[in-house]
């Protein structure tokens, strides 16, 4: 079986929960529903429910590509493959599954440092996202679906999931990872590009994240290893606009205003902020 074929096989029917198998250009499960691949390489298992949660935009993930090519986050990246990459494993039997994948360059990471057995499965309700991920890397597919509504997923079926600044359904998290598999989170600290943030229209670190994250993974994980991940960047005003425009503040400000905001910041040079991230490495028990 070919690898993308193997991840394929991991997925889901959202409507009735069974397995899908691809036949040409369609998914289907054995009670008959049947999904299309479409032609951008990724296939939607919304299964016909509405949403009430936004999905990025191209323009966004337009933005989040410049930001990953320029290799400005290529630490963080580098933190989650070492995370996601364990020795003493079967890596032909792993999938790895990212939750609200985005552009799939994470999880390209993860399946970069993995020999080719290991396979990947990227998960995001954008379809800009999902057209981006599917070209992210060859042993991945790339899926459309409601992470709050159900990971589409066979129950077990993964051995390690992603969630990178990214929302945890900690119930479906635990179900679709198999009895010691593992949970690779990254979640921002409060310098995490504090130097930009309200300059550039930005979200702010909540407080309480680590107090969530505890809670999350008390009842159903160890944490089996943390580490803080510091790099400074020097940022040039369309590079600032991009990382601005990624994230939430692309829903309301818009390029030009982005772009100018960049420009009072750098003042015809470049900007200094900081990645601070921490990686927590949870094992399901």
């Amino acid at each position: 079986m070919r690898p993308e074929l193997f991840a394929a096989a991991h997925l889901a029917c959202p409507v009735c929960q069974r397995a899908l198998e691809e036949s040409g250009r369609v998914l289907g499960c054995p009670a008959g529903h049947r999904f299309d691949l479409a032609r951008q390489g990724y296939v939607s298992l919304l299964g016909g429910k509405g949403t009430a949660h936004r999905s990025d935009t191209a323009d966004m993930v337009a933005a989040r590509a410049r930001v990953f090519a320029s290799g400005l986050y290529t630490p963080i990246q580098n933190a989650v493959a070492a995370a996601a990459t364990r020795p003493g494993r079967d890596e032909s039997t792993e999938v790895i599954v990212d939750a609200a994948g985005g552009t799939g360059a994470y999880l390209a990471a993860v399946l970069d440092a993995r020999r080719d057995g290991a396979v990947g499965v990227s998960v995001d309700l954008s379809k800009s996202c999902a057209r981006t991920a599917a070209r992210a890397h060859p042993r991945a597919v790339s899926v459309v679906a409601d992470l709050w509504a159900s990971i589409p997923i066979l129950t077990g079926a993964a051995s390690t999931v992603l969630s990178v600044f990214a929302p945890r359904n900690v119930a479906e998290t635990t179900r679709i990872l198999m009895p010691g598999g593992h949970w690779v989170i990254i979640t921002p600290n409060p310098g995490h590009l504090a130097e930009i943030v309200e300059p550039m229209g930005m979200l702010r670190v909540g407080d309480g994240k680590a107090d969530r994250l505890e809670a999350d993974l008390r009842s159903d994980f160890d944490v089996t290893a943390t580490e803080r991940v510091v790099a400074s960047l020097d940022l040039l005003p369309d590079q600032l606009a991009d990382i601005a425009g990624m994230g939430p503040a692309g829903f309301h400000r818009t390029a030009d205003e982005l772009l100018a905001a960049a420009a009072d910041l750098a003042s015809g040079g470049a900007a200094t902020a900081a990645l601070d991230v921490t990686v927590t490495l949870a094992r399901r028990r």
